[in-house]
């Protein structure tokens, strides 16, 4: 059986006839034709279009089974199957799975997480968004590999949509089928007896075809004579004497062809050594360019030492301009203190001379550089508690951090710009004693998701209770980019910390490397809807501490 195309379109399953030598007329001097082997089964799936177009292309039952370009990531296998996610659905414990595995497990009594044997509600598994779009993107072989075909496409280019829109009728996976596949099934076009056979095999079917059409072998000397095969021999043992002059007269041309030829190589010759002489002198002047143009080289190299050592020393006095542009204050400061100082000490000469003299200078001065010290010293704590001041008044400590980022396309080119690459969140906390910890968000994207999407990471930050605290951190973490329209359609991504990431380790730096999604949201849907308002958006952390000990 191969596949073919009936009126309206579709695939069905055709038998690959054989040839009946009845119904061929015998040939006396023709070898006999033997019929073609019996071809494999077609390996492009009809589709039924009462079922949309993917039905002949979305698995039945698990995920993708489909040859991938690059072995896939563990985050994309489903914990059930172990195939690549088919509809990824999340659960509760972090864990994905295909929407049939699910639905498999659900349907048992008591169903629980094969992976860490928690229990499963329904109304607790959600669609996984971010890691469909990301499957889609992966790329996989043609199904016709094994005949041949080296095609490769994304699985977003297959019909794999439960409800594909009506301009997606001819697919990228469509024209590759009837252009360039080499298992597709076509018909041959001298219209014999196989009405379907493999693309790759057509090529040499035109050979061993009994209905093809073959040209005289004295078609290059001016023979136009085409016929069956049997009827070509026959036309060449007849047509010997005008095949005889055919050659002749093309003998004749060739030959006034090379005396015209060789009149055009003399020619050539008495003007070789003209040109050998203009290419010495060429190759001369040549020479004296490279000369040229490796002192000019020289000369530039020289150039950017010279400019180099400008520019470090305009940085330096660009430095001291910036020190001398502080001095006028700290003079007219200087000049006030000197003021008091002399008013302060002709107070103090005059009650001196009342008091015998006493006080000296030298005391005066040891009081006032004491005095100027403790000032520093308070000035310096007035700062930190301001900071500190500031920190707690934003501060959330139930696990919970919503982020507002102002300034969003400012932001945004500073990010393009390669000025301001990422910017990281205020503090929050899971309890008045528990995780400290940050949002860092890649306004241009990062790693996969540079200049495409808005990256966002989760950072466990060191505090001030870590010893008390179990570590690695386990909670489970959701980000979110929250709708700022009346739909409320917010973006979500959540996943399990993996304990053995460095990530979840007690932090031994002020913070740990941050982990998350650098695909959490294409730019053109964060900036299509209504994601970004009045130039701003709102990042939303949650960390489940449900589950969490008290310290």
């Amino acid at each position: 059986m191969s596949a073919g195309r009936n009126v309206d379109g579709r695939e069905v399953q055709v038998p690959l006839q054989q040839a009946a030598p009845s119904l061929i007329p015998p040939l006396s001097a023709a070898p006999p034709i033997t019929p073609l082997p019996t071809r494999p089964a077609n390996p492009w799936p009809p589709s039924d279009s009462s079922q949309g177009a993917a039905a002949g292309f979305l698995p039945l039952d698990g995920g993708f089974k489909d040859h991938f370009v690059d072995v896939p990531e563990e985050k994309y296998l489903c914990e059930s199957c172990r195939l690549v996610l088919c509809q990824p659905r999340q659960t509760e414990c972090g864990h994905r799975f295909c929407q049939t595995c699910i639905a498999h497990i659900l349907s048992r009594p008591n169903p629980v997480c094969p992976a860490d044997m928690e229990p499963l509600f329904s109304n607790k598994i959600f669609r996984d968004v971010c890691c469909h779009r990301e499957i889609l993107a992966l790329k996989v072989f043609c199904r016709a590999e094994a005949k041949g075909c080296q095609e490769q496409m994304s699985l977003q280019q297959m019909p794999v949509s439960p409800t594909p829109p009506p301009q997606m009728a001819l697919t990228d996976l469509q024209k590759h089928k009837e252009t360039v596949c080499p298992a597709f099934p076509v018909s041959c076009p001298n219209l014999c007896s196989f009405s379907s056979l493999p693309r790759s095999e057509l090529a040499s079917h035109q050979h061993e075809c009994p209905k093809a059409q073959v040209s005289c072998p004295f078609q290059r000397y001016g023979c136009t004579y085409r016929a069956l095969s049997q009827e070509v021999r026959q036309h060449e043992a007849a047509s010997a004497g005008d095949h005889l002059r055919m050659m002749m007269l093309k003998n004749v041309s060739l030959e006034s062809k090379v005396e015209e030829v060789k009149g055009e190589l003399l020619d050539k010759c008495k003007a070789v050594p003209l040109v050998s002489s203009r290419l010495c002198e060429a190759e001369k002047h040549n020479g004296e360019l490279r000369d040229k143009h490796r002192h000019m080289e020289q000369k530039v190299a020289s150039m950017q030492k010279v400019m180099s050592a400008h520019s470090e020393k305009l940085l330096e006095i660009e430095l001291g301009l910036r020190a001398l542009a502080s001095l006028p204050e700290e003079l007219e400061k200087v000049r006030l203190s000197l003021d008091a100082v002399r008013s302060r000490l002709g107070a103090l000469e005059q009650g001196g001379r009342s008091a015998a003299g006493t006080v000296t200078l030298a005391s005066l001065e040891t009081q006032q550089n004491r005095q100027g010290d403790m000032l520093s010293v308070h000035d310096i704590r007035l700062a930190d508690m301001d900071l500190r001041f500031q920190v707690l008044e934003t501060a959330s400590y139930n696990g919970t951090l919503i982020w507002k980022i102002r300034d969003y396309k400012r932001r945004k080119q500073e990010a393009v710009a390669a000025k301001t690459l990422s910017l990281y969140s205020q503090p929050f906390y899971t309890g008045y004693f528990g995780y400290k910890m940050c949002a860092r968000v890649y306004l241009n994207g990062d790693g996969m998701g540079k200049g495409t999407h808005l990256s966002l990471f989760f950072v466990v930050m060191r505090g001030e209770y870590d010893a008390l605290l179990p570590w690695p951190f386990k909670q489970k973490v959701t980000l979110m980019l929250m709708d700022q329209g009346p739909a409320r359609k917010h973006l979500v991504d959540a996943f399990k910390p993996d304990p053995n990431s460095s990530s979840f380790r007690r932090p031994a730096a002020e913070m740990n490397i941050a982990s998350g999604c650098p695909l959490f949201v294409s730019q053109s849907v964060l900036e299509s809807a209504s994601y970004t308002k009045d130039d701003n958006i709102f990042i939303k952390v949650t960390v489940d501490t449900s589950d969490l000990p008290d310290p």
